[in-house]
């Protein structure tokens, strides 16, 4: 069910289609937990796979976000691109796991800046359940403070482009 905040023009299945878009294209992300009294947030490298319905993390075995997790398993991400003035959040269930095979399918170069390599022991997947999400999909920067400014003239409240809720 999609929720517009302003007059939108996407479906629920243009809506899905971008958050999963953007998410594949910001990359970093600010995973978010919960530890029983506050909520949590870090930058992860995400590695979405639609086809899977899942949004996979590779992260160390030690850190806090793992115990927060298997206590409390429902998370949200956020990817942000300022430039473009595009957001989306998701929120979903999440899993730790040592799923080694997964591991290795998954491993960047980049990920050598924490690990050797796919085989160390201390890697861990850790899978999100996407449930709904968020898209803020606005217009470029240029466009955002022409319509702020002309806001700011007029006194009407700006256009900053499309709002939508989703369940995924």
């Amino acid at each position: 069910m999609v929720k517009p905040h302003h007059d939108n023009e996407k479906t629920p299945a243009e809506v899905q289609d971008r958050i999963w878009e953007l998410a594949d294209k910001i990359d970093i992300c600010m995973f978010t937990t919960w530890d029983g009294e506050r909520q949590r947030s870090r930058p992860l490298s995400a590695r979405p796979r639609r086809d899977e319905h899942a949004v996979h993390f590779l992260v160390d075995e030690s850190g806090h976000k793992n115990e927060q997790v298997d206590k409390y398993p429902f998370v949200s991400m956020t990817w942000v691109d300022n430039g473009g003035h595009k957001y989306a959040v998701v929120s979903g269930k999440a899993k730790l796991s040592n799923d080694r095979a997964k591991i290795t399918e998954l491993w960047s170069d980049w990920d050598k800046a924490w690990w050797d390599d796919a085989t160390d022991p201390s890697i861990r997947l850790l899978t999100v359940i996407p449930e709904d999400g968020e898209l803020w999909d606005s217009p470029n920067q240029a466009v955002a403070l022409a319509k702020m400014a002309y806001a700011a003239v007029t006194g009407d409240a700006p256009d900053m482009g499309e709002n939508a809720k989703v369940d995924l």
